[in-house]
């Protein structure tokens, strides 16, 4: 039996000079359709599961919805489920139909379908003034955490997660799927949802690397520390330097790379 968002395949296993069948799970990768007032607006490569997270952290991320308490409906299609249509109140200020812009992102691209360098940071946010303050073993003991609350890559090893934290360490909200940003939108989306956005005094923790896209889209939701098991690029440090924000990288181990803001990571202190 297989963990939802995962399909059992069978294969061939090779191991030296034995050969085995086997039959495991493989994380699922479909399209997802986001509509807004009844018009195609993006499809995106994802994980099936909270999809309505996905499609209102994307809105909010991408500066399309300003504001998610403008969102009146939010549901998947009756015909398709790879289709998620979102309402907003009609004549609502903030909401941004673009005259002509036609995303498509794979699981690997948070980027695909923009027009030009200028949409690239299509909605920053200053965290500069965000006094958060995070103790370094804190930061260290998260990717135990996450690893833990990721049951779908325990079964599939293939797809990504975002976890959100407290300063002490206290986990908040984690989603997985196989685009890296896809997980950073349906935590954005899920607080979206709850009414907790901004994010300020959290934590945000990344299985992977940390491009710029998700630099933007954390700066967006205003998420004054964020962290990543591997190394950043240098948008992204240039980036979270513009924000204010503090990104880490490389966290494994009781080591971390600190690139920006370093004075919010309290280096031999314990939580409080």
């Amino acid at each position: 039996m297989s963990l939802p968002g995962s399909q059992v395949i069978a294969h061939l296993n090779l191991r030296g000079r034995t050969a085995q069948t086997r039959s495991e799970p493989v994380v699922v990768e479909e399209p997802l359709e986001i509509r807004l007032a009844d018009r195609p607006l993006a499809v995106t490569m994802r994980t099936p599961g909270n999809d309505i997270e996905l499609a209102m952290g994307f809105l909010f991320t991408e500066n399309i919805v300003e504001d998610p308490a403008v969102v009146v409906t939010a549901a998947h299609c009756d015909e398709n489920e790879n289709v998620v249509e979102v309402q907003t109140e009609p004549g609502a200020s903030g909401v941004h139909l673009p005259a002509q812009r036609n995303f498509y992102a794979t699981s690997s691209c948070g980027v695909c379908g923009k027009a030009s360098i200028e949409d690239l940071i299509t909605r920053m946010g200053d965290v500069a003034g965000d006094p958060t303050r995070v103790a370094a073993d804190v930061l260290t003991s998260l990717p135990a955490k996450l690893r833990e609350a990721q049951p779908l890559f325990g079964a599939t090893g293939s797809l990504h997660a975002a976890a959100l934290f407290r300063p002490n360490g206290e986990l908040i909200c984690v989603r997985e799927d196989v685009g890296r940003h896809n997980a950073v939108d349906k935590v954005v989306g899920w607080a979206a949802l709850e009414d907790r956005l901004p994010l300020s005094g959290c934590v945000l923790l990344l299985s992977g690397r940390c491009g710029f896209e998700i630099v933007q889209k954390t700066a967006a939701a205003q998420i004054p520390i964020v962290a990543a098991i591997s190394g950043p690029s240098s948008l992204a440090v240039s980036l979270a330097q513009e924000a204010g924000q503090t990104l880490i990288g490389f966290l494994r181990g009781d080591e971390m790379n600190v690139y920006t803001c370093p004075e919010r990571v309290r280096n031999g202190e314990t939580a409080q």
